[in-house]
């Protein structure tokens, strides 16, 4: 079957990542039979909207972040560019006991960069701001073995600012625990500035200083102005009957000569040269078992965390009650959402009136109970949280609940070496990408789709597949 023209290859997962390697395949090589193979009745993954209270709002990611540069480009490759927008209000604040208090501006990661900021630094106290500043005298660390954010984050900066202020910000990001996290799989660029700089605080100076030179530094987020599935919806037009939907792919099992995709209701299964999985880890590794166990004994030690959001649209008259900002993060277990987008500030629309409408983030590493509620306790718990934080209604006229089961991959100490041995541990012809291997966020699964549609291109232009593939 190798040796057919033309060469057929199949993407398991419509999501963002998924339709960007069948774009790309296309792309690399026209001759290329690309089928993209999708479960749900829609392309576009986790990147959808639903409708609240007669508002479309994101059920998803609201955006995608501007510096890591390949989501752009390819909306700007796509024609987007033109409906690309930043946030209207910036700055963000956070949850604290006596309320919220705005997070420092202009601080990478959110560490200031100004040895007055660190004395100013708002929610923490007097003494953990004199434990901050050792971050300028302590000796940097030696060793070059990983170590977790959080173990980071305490050595130089102390455990008040590490829970309080950093912790929430870029453990939630991941839904993770900073203490379990990798620094290195998350944040390569903390470890960078303490080698560089011998300082966290001198890190982000001197990143503060690089994003000022020159021309005005781009927006942190963006977003198509019909919402970030505009992305998705366009791969999708592009791709055209390539994509296929309410597909469930239930096997990939080796062929004479390359695979077999098996999926329900088909009558006859999909051959393919090559197939790339575009799918969750433990999808991932239910649809290979028989054919890479021990890939699939490494994806089964990749944890997930489970994630929720809660769209929420209050009355007319109500959007004056926030503050300007975008939205709030809160400590773990301070409160049982993770952090608060304020939708109607951040992304105003005439839709909105003066409503105010807002988007909580519930579960995470740790804190996945919370998911087990029902519906209404998780709205009247999110709203009255929120009513003791802002002068707004203690209950929303209207409110949705998402939830994300298994859906934020937890890039853990070892977690680089790990995906290594996963795909070193694949057979010839089978590819993963997406989120378990490449990042979380839309960027990375961007370029990771990119760079593995790459990689089966240099498949297919090397040697025949290795013996035990055809076997």
């Amino acid at each position: 079957m190798s040796d057919r023209a033309p060469r057929r290859v199949v993407v398991v997962g419509g999501g963002v990542t998924g339709l960007t390697t069948a774009f790309r395949l296309t792309q690399a090589d026209p001759s290329l039979d690309v089928t993209v193979l999708e479960a749900g009745d829609r392309p576009g993954g986790k990147l959808r909207s639903i409708e609240v209270g007669g508002l479309i709002l994101p059920a998803g990611a609201d955006s995608f972040v501007a510096r890591k540069p390949w989501a752009v480009d390819l909306c700007k490759e796509l024609g987007l560019g033109g409906e690309l927008v930043s946030p209207a209000s910036s700055g963000a604040f956070m949850w604290t006991d006596r309320g919220l208090v705005p997070c420092l501006r202009d601080a990478p990661f959110g560490i200031p960069g100004d040895v007055g900021d660190v004395f100013r630094w708002p929610g923490i106290s007097r003494a953990g701001r004199r434990r901050a500043l050792l971050d300028l005298v302590k000796a940097k660390r030696t060793t070059d073995a990983d170590e977790t954010l959080g173990s980071l984050i305490r050595r130089r900066l102390g455990d008040e600012v590490t829970d309080l202020a950093v912790g929430p910000l870029l453990g939630g990001l991941f839904a993770g625990d900073v203490d379990r996290l990798s620094v290195r799989a998350t944040f390569p660029e903390l470890e960078a500035w303490e080698r560089s700089q011998g300082s966290l605080i001198r890190g982000s100076q001197a990143a503060s200083r690089n994003a000022r030179r020159g021309a005005t530094p781009p927006p942190m987020f963006v977003k198509p102005r019909a919402g970030v599935e505009r992305l998705t919806d366009v791969l999708a037009e592009r791709l055209g009957d390539r994509v296929g939907t309410g597909t469930a792919v239930r096997g990939v099992m080796r062929a004479p000569g390359g695979w077999r995709v098996e999926t329900d209701g088909a009558a006859q299964p999909v051959e393919a040269d090559a197939v790339v999985l575009a799918t969750p880890g433990p999808v991932t590794a239910g649809l290979i078992g028989d054919a890479a166990p021990d890939a699939v004994r490494e994806l089964d030690g990749i944890p997930y965390a489970s994630t929720g959001v809660i769209p929420m649209v209050y009355p007319e008259g109500t959007q004056p009650a926030l503050q300007d900002g975008s939205g709030f993060v809160v400590p773990r277990g301070k409160a049982p959402m993770t952090a608060c987008t304020w939708v109607s500030s951040k992304w105003p629309s005439e839709a909105f009136g003066s409503r105010a409408v807002v988007r909580c983030y519930v579960g995470a590493v740790g804190e996945e109970d919370i998911l087990d509620a029902d519906d209404d306790e998780l709205v009247e718990a999110c709203a009255r949280h929120l009513a003791a934080a802002v002068p707004l209604p203690d209950a929303p006229e209207h409110a949705e609940v998402v939830r994300w089961p298994a859906s934020m991959p937890q890039y853990e100490l070892g977690h680089l070496e790990r995906v290594a041995r996963i795909r070193e541990a694949l057979p010839s012809g089978i590819f993963v990408v997406g989120q378990p291997y490449d990042g979380v966020g839309v960027p990375d699964c961007v370029r990771g789709a990119g760079e593995t549609a790459e990689q089966v291109a240099s498949h297919f232009a090397g040697a025949p597949m290795r013996e035990e593939t055809v076997r």
